[in-house]
């Protein structure tokens, strides 16, 4: 284990990422303190979160019940006739990385229909759009991360996101095309049962919708 300076500032820190803003934190807080996992990360980032709450967070990522647990060396105390309950994955983000977080925003609301959660920094370099129960989290990056047209030549995809229906995956189609979105695959039906098509965003990520083919 850590030694106790370093848990200090490591409770600091994320204290310091609260204050701040920083949404990425927000998962950490979700996963670790159960009264925030309830909340989205907007709300856990605009409830209240002392440093208490962070040493908490720390001692908890060290397998302690809290704080004080940690700085006595207690282990954490488990009720053994209580079951442990099966973890349940509640949702899932793709992360994307653009050249421009502000630009991406405008393509996700004004071609594909998201909605902009979040923007973090100035200028941004962190976001996250949503639609429904898409999320896709944006990424700044300001160097190649991939060596040349390999995404498209090699149809390497960014991100998944799913429909319920044919009617459904035909329609989103439709609306792009209108939208005038660029495909790097049109819609087709796939050997496996499923309809699909492949959007290319202006920053080169695949980003695959799909649903039933009947």
């Amino acid at each position: 284990m850590p030694n106790l300076e370093n848990l200090k500032k490591q409770a600091k820190q994320y204290l310091s990422w609260h204050r701040e803003g920083y949404y990425p934190v927000a998962a950490e807080i979700r996963a670790g303190l159960p009264r925030f996992q309830h909340l989205d990360d907007i709300e856990v980032m605009q409830a209240s979160f002392k440093l208490a709450d962070a040493q908490e967070l720390v001692a908890r990522q060290q397998g302690f019940a809290g704080w004080q647990a940690l700085k006595s060396g207690a282990p954490a105390v488990n009720n053994p006739t209580k079951q442990a309950k099966r973890p349940v994955l509640s949702s899932t983000s793709a992360q994307l990385f653009v050249a421009d977080v502000v630009a991406s925003c405008t393509f996700f609301t004004d071609k594909l229909g998201f909605a902009v959660d979040f923007v973090h920094g100035e200028p941004p370099f962190y976001g996250q759009v949503v639609r429904d129960k898409a999320q896709l989290a944006l990424r700044l990056v300001c160097e190649p991360v991939f060596a040349g047209d390999i995404r498209e030549r090699e149809h390497l995809l960014s991100a998944s996101i799913t429909v319920d229906s044919a009617d459904e995956i035909k329609q989103l189609f439709l609306d792009f095309q209108a939208a005038g979105v660029r495909f790097h695959q049109a819609l087709r039906k796939e050997p496996w049962g499923a309809r699909n098509f492949i959007v290319l965003d202006p920053d080169g990520n695949l980003i695959l919708f799909a649903g039933p083919a009947d």
